[in-house]
């Protein structure tokens, strides 16, 4: 257990500095306040592919006290890859699972092309204006009936595109009305938002809610941009990337926020309180499983390496010290997680003193 509890650090003081539209579309559909940590939830599922409603609510009970915001689907849930019917079976479970747990969805819309945003987008409000009790309702408030507090979308893919042609695109998506957070995730796409065309979309649009950079340069926080609500993606240096303490985001939206929920709510608490040394010991500890594991599970072949890495970290916090002993999850492509990569993953939580005395599986 943490030594200094603070588990839902919440970052009121982050939307003092934004335009009072923006302050204002946050406030209403995040009434409890904005969350600092934030997770790409990890999909499980059955030996037969479908997935494991079971398992995802025994997950949700684990990381309810710690982490507030999920990215349904993230790329670590798999959401490059899982099929239209898949997602809405994904989201139709977490739409009744998430809002009597206090948890907020963000919805994945991870397409390659602005079209298919487009369409993606006009389906899920379709969806949701179904599950609404009132059908007039307005956009925003279907959206906080349902506890869905926007929509995650990426710049369309191509390496090829120049900064005017994202800028376009994703002008196209703001211009919905919808309430967006931006993904820069320039490992899918091959391109990457400069700051100067996320400023421009933050100046158009008061519904760009909030960034996830997750590749790992920062340039867009580090040039100054401040118009949204800015949380982390990449892994690494977490104690010394939060604005409190002296670092340019506001949160996390972290793959490891899976299995390492309750260590980064007591870092960001430790922050909080000043102190410092605290907070960056214990993120040198999860940085150093982190590092370890995610570098072995970039040699597998198949499926994504956040994911298969944080499916080995979260076997154990499911299962226990005894997690080596049990067979690993499925993966979407239909591999079983490897009993190497298992291993080194209770190597790396032994090491660094991460390991569970007791799985929330038992």
């Amino acid at each position: 257990m943490p030594s200094h509890p603070n588990p839902l650090p919440q970052a009121a003081d982050a939307l003092d500095r934004l335009q009072p539209a923006r302050a204002a579309w946050l406030r209403r559909l995040l009434p409890d306040g904005v969350p600092r940590l934030w997770c790409p939830l990890l999909t499980p599922y059955t030996a037969s592919g479908a997935i494991d409603a079971q398992r995802l609510r025994a997950h949700l009970r684990f990381l309810q006290p710690h982490v507030k915001g999920l990215l349904v689907p993230g790329s670590t849930g798999d959401g490059w890859q899982l099929s239209d019917t898949e997602a809405r079976a994904l989201l139709d479970l977490l739409a009744d699972e998430a809002k009597p747990r206090g948890l907020q969805l963000l919805v994945g819309v991870l397409k390659t092309t602005t079209a298919e945003v487009l369409a993606a987008l006009q389906q899920h409000m379709a969806w949701l204006r179904q599950r609404a009790p009132d059908a007039a309702a307005r956009d925003a408030d279907v959206l906080r009936a349902s506890g869905v507090c926007g929509f995650t979308v990426c710049p369309p893919q191509g390496e090829h595109l120049t900064q005017p042609e994202l800028l376009a695109a994703l002008d196209a998506v703001l211009a919905t009305g919808l309430p967006i957070a931006l993904y820069q995730l320039p490992q899918v796409t091959g391109n990457e938002m400069a700051p100067q065309t996320v400023a421009a979309l933050a100046d158009r649009h008061a519904n760009l809610l909030m960034l996830k950079d997750t590749s790992g340069a920062d340039r867009v926080a580090a040039a100054g941009f401040r118009q949204a609500f800015l949380v982390r993606g990449a892994e690494g240096g977490y104690s010394r990337h939060l604005a409190l303490a002296g670092g340019d985001y506001d949160g996390f939206l972290l793959s490891t926020a899976n299995v390492f929920g309750p260590q980064l709510a007591e870092l960001i608490g430790h922050v909080q309180a000043g102190r410092q040394p605290e907070a960056d010991a214990l993120s040198a500890r999860i940085e150093a499983v982190a590092d370890a594991v995610f570098g072995a599970a970039a040699a597998l072949p198949y499926g994504n390496a956040f994911t298969n890495a944080n499916k080995a970290l979260d076997h154990y916090m499911a299962h226990g010290p005894e997690a080596g002993r049990i067979a690993g999850p499925r993966l979407h492509s239909g591999q079983q997680l490897p009993a190497g990569l298992i291993e080194q993953a209770g190597q790396a939580l032994r090491t660094h003193g991460l390991m569970p005395q007791r799985g929330y599986l038992a």
